[in-house]
């Protein structure tokens, strides 16, 4: 409420606006409350030069912040606090120790002195405060004649181009550690340090005009350099270069923009911002723009706006006691955000002419701040959960899996982008077929780029950076690889190899090829260009090219067909528990499991540790990564490693349960059956580790015989299953639990299709900056009214330029027939 202030219940310790006070007290009978107003003095000039106090309600929010930085010396607070009694709306003002017993008076001083819910998280969710380097400000840089151009950067003693720090003594270019965002290196740069006892390096590819990422050797951690400028400009870089360009230039003075962040963010034109319902923007609380760009999308979606904020009455009126843990109230909280257009008003014509004549312009409080809506949807993920930028694509399929555990009303919006995808195997060998359906949400297109239109410039590009970079001068203007999407389609319906396959009709191993078609089109198709991939250095890196996407997009000829006359089914037959043998692997076991039965070995394999310890993981975690991902490879270890590498006994000795604590009568890479019909606990731990429940992982693994990937599936195409609060808890108990939503029937008519044409029209995409997922940032553009819109965090302004040959994540709507 902008001016009724804050309402505390003394006995739930939930806050409320004005407006949901009444219908709180009429729901729980609860009659005390703590009102809390804040009036911001804000220091405006005065006649004499000094300065006149002005006196305004501040907006007070559970949680939609507006972007004002109330921290600011701009600002000076004066806090009210009155306790209120319902119905008679009684105050008494606050402090009072002679009306008031003891008790009230002490809940009242701890609930004013306490810290916000999102602020108490687990100190590891947050990244620590940088601290400004002893080194800043008496840092001596060598007049050496050092320049270093904008890109084509090299390790000056190895080959390495990823991880590279430049020294702000001398300028050396020198690779780093291994770090946790998917770069490694040989330690070049500390050696440089403890060589010449330079401190202060700057890590290249990070620098924009808000800053860059310094690491202090002498310090041993991150810190802040507040005259980074000057330290760069020393080296030739101009990191406000970018700034002046978009605020500097008119727009036929700009020049051919080829580096993404400024095409993506449409930097160098002036955007007209966009107020109103459905422009509002949303504050990034630290390498959150992931998220602020997926739900920017999501709400633009009619079923989604009808679900959740048309249903906002009905939601909070039957919210549980404690909203901030019910994802449906958060979800319409979110949504009534970003839709109603409070958060999102132009200023007034008085506040512009006052700002011109005073000549200073103040940022626009406008926008809201998701804060809980992050706190509870990222709750229990290792990296949700963490202040770490992640995967636009990972956090919709985890957005659309908690959708899909908690229904709201009998309409689920998330069937508008369910399909059923067919996919068809076949034994190279004996012909034979076998035809599979599986529930997806995404379509993933690979990059062809052995497509491209434009070899001979990549060629031409690459020869001139090279040259450029031998001798040491600025590199020549990037060329994009131009792929065609016709080229992407082609690669996403051609056969792909299965590797390891088994094939039932010859009972042995065989060649094997799949082919993935629509066996339904949903009614929203999202569409991920597959442009994030592994190096053979296993390093993780991003194609950046230009893929001409469609605004009508036709896929009709990718319906599935079915069995086909003249085909014949392969056998449905289980293939033999093989153990694996040859050097490459080392067996493992306990004395229990050896006692009770001399084959229970654990298989562990070894070509896939050494990978990944050459990365620079220590030993025990990789042996611990592979073991516990069923020796799937390298890249899936891997995966494990970015998940668990922050737990106190990550680098710990592997230990291999006993057969008491674990009954399984083989291991995963075995694909047994575990004895009592308990899956392998290595299974288990996997889809723990992705963010499921553990009755859910057992009870996928138990109706898919211990399979992990045919697992996975199960578990998307049952999405009716509630989260039990205990492994053991069966059906009957859960349809019991207060907290539970209504659990609906599991029977054999699958899950809800939502079948139609498989003509599209383009809406809206999603763009990453950046060289991985786990850095950069995520902007969104919706088509909106007509025309073509940018939210970039805060930003909401009218498109003039989309970039839509550069987006990583599209989002189609089905044409009416």
């Amino acid at each position: 409420d902008s001016e009724g202030g804050l309402y505390v219940c003394m006995n739930t310790f939930l806050g409320f606006g004005r407006e949901h006070i009444e219908r709180h007290y009429r729901k729980t009978g609860q009659c005390v409350y703590l009102h809390l107003k804040r009036h911001v003095i804000e220091k405006v000039p005065g006649a004499s030069g000094g300065a006149l106090p002005k006196r305004r309600n501040a907006k007070l929010f559970l949680d939609l912040e507006t972007n004002s930085d109330l921290n600011s010396d701009d600002f000076e607070y004066e806090d009210e606090a009155k306790l209120v009694i319902f119905p008679d709306h009684y105050e008494i003002s606050l402090p009072n120790i002679e009306e008031l017993p003891a008790l009230v008076t002490i809940a009242c001083d701890a609930l004013l002195s306490a810290k916000s819910p999102y602020r108490k998280q687990d100190p590891d969710s947050w990244e620590e405060e940088l601290q400004a380097s002893k080194h800043a400000k008496t840092l001596v840089q060598l007049d050496n004649g050092v320049r270093i151009p904008p890109s084509g950067w090299k390790c000056s003693k190895c080959d390495l181009r990823e991880n590279l720090w430049l020294n702000l003594t001398d300028g050396s270019v020198l690779c780093g550690k291994w770090f946790f965002d998917g770069s490694g290196g040989n330690g070049h740069a500390m050696e440089h340090y403890k060589e010449t006892g330079y401190p202060l390096a700057v890590k290249l590819g990070t620098i924009t005009p808000d800053g860059a990422d310094v690491y202090s050797f002498d310090e041993e951690e991150p810190v802040l350099d507040p005259h980074i400028a000057k330290h760069l400009a020393h080296f030739g870089i101009d990191m406000l270069q970018m700034q002046v360009t978009e605020n500097g230039l008119r727009d036929n003075d700009i020049k051919p923009r080829v580096s993404e962040w400024e095409v993506i963010q449409e930097a160098g034109v002036k955007l007209k911002p966009m107020y109103g319902p459905g422009y509002t923007g949303m504050k990034n609380l630290g390498n959150s723009c992931y998220l602020n760009a997926v739900m920017q999308a999501i709400f633009s979606i009619p079923e989604f706006q009808r679900a959740y904020v048309g249903n906002l009455p009905r939601i909070f009126d039957y919210s549980p006691l404690d909203p901030t843990q019910d994802f449906n109230t958060q979800m319409a909280k979110l949504g009534h955000g970003l839709l109603s257009g409070q958060y999102s008003k132009p200023p007034m014509k008085s506040e512009l002419i006052e700002q011109v004549m005073k000549e200073e312009h103040k940022p626009q409080h406008n926008g809201i701040s998701p804060r809980m809506f992050k706190a509870f949807i990222s709750k229990g993920h290792p990296e949700f959960s963490s202040n770490r930028q992640q995967d636009a694509q990972e956090f919709f399929l985890h957005l659309i899996n908690l959708v899909e555990r908690n229904p709201v009303g009998s309409e689920n919006p998330s069937d508008v982008f369910r399909f059923l995808v067919e996919e068809r195997t076949q034994c190279c060998q004996s012909r034979k077929v076998r035809y599979t359906e599986r529930v997806d949400y995404i379509m993933q297109l690979p990059v062809a780029m052995e497509a491209a239109t434009n070899k001979d410039e990549l060629i031409a590009y690459e020869l001139k950076r090279r040259e450029a970079e031998a001798a040491r001068r600025p590199p020549p203007e990037l060329v994009r690889a131009k792929i065609p999407f016709s080229a992407c389609l082609q690669a996403f319906s051609e056969p792909s190899n299965v590797e390891d396959f088994w094939s039932s009709a010859l009972q042995a191993k065989s060649a094997g090829v799949k082919t993935s078609r629509f066996a339904s089109f949903p009614e929203y198709l999202v569409v991920q260009i597959k442009k994030f991939t592994f190096g053979l250095d296993w390093i993780p890196k991003k194609l950046d090219v230009s893929i001409d996407m469609p605004d009508f997009l036709d896929i009709n000829h990718l319906r599935a067909r079915g069995l086909q006359p003249g085909e014949e089914e392969l056998p449905d037959i289980a293939p033999p528990i093989i153990i694996p043998d040859g050097p490459k692997g080392i067996y493992y076991f306990s004395l229990d499991s050896l006692l009770y039965s001399p084959v229970l070995l654990t298989y562990i394999d070894e070509s896939s540790v050494m990978q990944l310890a050459e990365m620079g993981f220590p030993l025990e975690a990789c042996r611990k990564a592979v073991y516990y991902t069923g020796n799937l490879g390298a890249e899936v270890a891997f995966n494990w490693i970015i998940a668990h590498m922050e737990e106190p006994d990550f680098a710990e000795p592997l230990v291999i349960p006993a057969f008491g604590e674990v009954a399984s009568s083989g291991e995963a890479a075995f694909g047994a059956v575990a004895l009592d019909n308990q899956p392998p606990e290595e299974m288990v731990a996997i889809i723990i580790s992705m963010g499921f429940q553990r009755n859910l992982a057992i009870q996928a693994l138990k109706a898919t015989n211990n399979n992990l990937e045919r697992a996975l599936e199960w578990i998307f195409s049952h999405p009716e299953l509630e989260e039990e609060s205990e492994p053991a808890l069966d059906m009957m108990n859960m349809a019991n639990n207060a907290n539970a939503n209504i659990l609906a029937e599991t029977g054999s008519e699958g899950p809800r299709i939502k079948d139609g044409s498989g003509r599209y029209e383009l809406f809206g995409f999603i763009s990453h900056m950046g060289t991985s997922t786990m850095s950069g940032h995520y902007v969104c553009h919706l088509k909106k009214e007509g025309r073509w819109v940018i939210y970039n965090d805060l930003r909401v302004c009218a498109s003039e330029r989309p970039p839509k040959d550069l987006g990583y994540i599209y989002f189609y709507h089905r044409i009416p027939s």
